[in-house]
């Protein structure tokens, strides 16, 4: 084995250096005389020993005690320890047989072997791969943040092996678990927002990791909203990653909804901020954060404290109580009311739909009034810009819809209070097919039809072949397209409930009734999160392919060119698959799924 040999690519390992009687001249050359290639490298403790008061027999009792070490010759000191030792009177020859005999070159060994691999038929990747893994799992295993902080501050500045580091993703996912695991090392927090300024933020997915700083974590908190953004077709994951973010602690919430608060206030796409900040706010009451004190102090309630104190106790205890409501009642009767944003809390609005169209909830009839005015209120009520030359906080009320909007609310509220069968709302159908046009009265419906057909005897008793509970959701799912995200969420829930007291062959029939709701909703414009759901539940095999098949069939009677790209990804794979169409294509090109086939071949470029 030559020692001078130098492997093509060293896999990140310096290669070993000979130890010869010529190397004097080198460590003249480059370690006294302060060669720049050299000022990069790290710093040993005792590197810098200049002070007189050095013991030359110390010093010397020092460095050979260190050249004893197995392969100290390849670490960067190395030069400053020379330099010492021969200050203090060491001879070469000593020096020499010191650094030569434990000289066992491991990293010189491990390229070699590196490159016997290649010649052995190994991939160059997969080699490299090999040696920075098990490179990763020596740090992770060896590492101390006092050494590498100790090392960093005697730099006294950024180390150029450091910012080379960086550059390459393999050693920023190894700073990014070390960054996890010793929060406190200051060496990791700066590398970290090295990392950050090189443009890598969007890797930093441990939000530990970058609320360390606000630079960082400001930075990461800006590309994951912008990807909330950018992506509308996925928003509730977009979203569900901010949230999480933005829940991490007390001050990373505090932060990101004062920074969103004051980007709600732009004209420009300030709503869509204000409903990532409510949003955020669910996410953490479903997660048991109670931040109803932060929502409280940004949404301006403290120049009205009669509503501010009545909603925040409601709020805190997630409950409504007729006391606080007739607070609230009386100050949005009033001729100058609060702020219609006040109410328009989404726990609040959550908690009144509950209260009104849950079947059975009880309310005090001498309050109901007052529930049902403050529902409307909140859902119809919008305030006008003020005009110029008027007051600073002048606002002008729109309130054109509120009585039809009551009006609406006290109807279907009348119906849904009461449990009934299908049969029995059939005198109400025009009724509710009236004022489902109403929003606020869609969400109820929904609330209240998920209510009553996840009660576990439902599909047992139920006799028709589509339940009028379900055949309304069509009818909110054409008229508020808003509305699609919280349909499709309960078909998927009844969709993938276990009904084990049915008969398997009425359960099939259950299942493809349901399947009939999603192409309707696909229908009315909900196609990419439908078709999405149903590639998923073909991906995973846990889905009857019969159940497959007859989507694929009404989505290829129901739709017709030109098709978005996205939903030629999504449905196109089903549609080619031999198991789910084979039986559905003819001998020629004239059938659904082969005219299909066809025109997305000759017009889409599929992945």
């Amino acid at each position: 084995m030559k020692e001078e040999r130098e492997p093509k690519d060293n896999f990140g390992l310096k290669p070993a250096q000979n130890v010869t009687p010529g190397m004097k001249q080198e460590f003249e050359d480059d370690a006294w005389n302060n060669n720049p290639a050299r000022s990069n490298a790290p710093k040993e403790e005792g590197e810098n020993h200049e002070e007189p008061s050095e013991n030359p027999k110390a010093v010397l009792n020092d460095c050979l005690q260190r050249f004893a070490s197995v392969d100290y010759i390849m670490e960067p000191g190395i030069f400053g320890q020379l330099k010492r030792y021969f200050q203090a009177g060491g001879t070469p020859e000593h020096v020499i047989d010191q650094l030569s005999s434990n000289y066992a070159a491991v990293a010189q060994m491990a390229n070699l072997l590196a490159e016997w691999l290649i010649m052995a038929g190994v991939g160059v990747t997969d080699v490299q791969a090999m040696v920075e893994n098990h490179l990763k799992d020596m740090i992770l295993k060896t590492f101390d943040p006092k050494k590498a902080d100790k090392i960093f501050t005697e730099e006294g500045e950024t180390p150029g092996w450091l910012t080379e580091m960086i550059e390459h993703h393999t050693w920023r996912s190894l700073i990014y678990r070390l960054a996890e695991e010793y929060p406190e090392c200051l060496m990791l927090n700066f590398t970290i927002k090295l990392i950050s300024d090189a443009g890598f933020q969007s890797e930093i997915t441990s939000i530990s990791t970058a609320a360390q700083q606000i630079e960082v974590f400001s930075r990461v908190l800006k590309t994951a909203i912008a990807k909330f953004l950018s992506h509308p077709e996925d928003w509730q994951s977009a979203i569900e990653e901010v949230a999480k973010m933005v829940c991490h602690g007390q001050h990373t919430y505090l932060y990101s909804q004062v920074l969103i608060q004051v980007l709600s206030q732009e004209p420009k796409g300030g709503f869509i901020m204000k409903r990532l900040s409510q949003e955020i706010t669910k996410y953490a009451l479903k997660n048991n954060h109670n931040v109803t004190p932060i929502t409280m102090a940004l949404n301006g309630s403290s120049r009205h404290p009669q509503a501010c104190e009545a909603l925040t106790s409601m709020l805190s205890r997630n409950t409504l109580n007729p006391a606080d409501i007739t607070v609230l009642y009386r100050n949005y009767t009033s001729p100058e009311p609060p702020p219609i944003d006040l109410i328009r809390n989404p726990q609040f609005l959550d908690l009144l739909v509950d209260s009104l169209f849950k079947v059975g909830v009880k309310i005090n009839q001498e309050h109901k009034s007052k529930y049902i005015y403050l529902l409307g209120y909140a859902a119809s009520v919008c305030e006008i810009p003020s005009k110029k030359g008027q007051p600073k906080g002048h606002r002008v009320l729109n309130k054109d819809e509120l009585k039809a909007t009551i009006i609406a609310i006290e109807k279907v509220h009348a119906i849904c209070n009461v449990s009934r069968g299908s049969s029995e709302l059939i005198p109400d159908i025009s009724t509710l097919y009236s004022c489902i046009r109403f929003p606020v009265v869609g969400v109820g419906v929904i609330r209240w039809v998920e209510n009553t057909v996840t009660e576990p005897s439902y599909f047992k008793l139920c006799t028709e072949s589509c339940p009028l509970h379900l055949a309304l959701l069509d009818e909110v799912a054409c008229v508020h397209s808003s509305l699609h995200d919280q349909i499709l969420r309960l078909l998927v829930r009844l969709f993938e409930s276990k009904q084990d007291e049915l008969e398997i062959l009425v359960q099939l029939e259950l299942k493809k009734m349901l399947l009939d709701r999603m192409v309707n909703l696909l229908a009315r414009g909900c196609v990419v999160p439908v078709v999405k759901y149903i590639s998923q539940c073909c991906t995973k095999g846990d889905t009857d392919i019969s159940l497959i098949r007859y989507f694929v069939t009404e989505v290829l009677e129901t739709v017709t060119h030109p098709y978005s790209s996205e939903f030629v990804q999504l449905f196109l794979p089903m549609v080619e698959n031999e198991e789910i169409t084979g039986s559905m294509r003819g001998e020629g090109d004239n059938d659904p799924v082969s005219e299909f086939i066809v025109h997305c071949k000759a017009h889409y470029t599929t992945l």
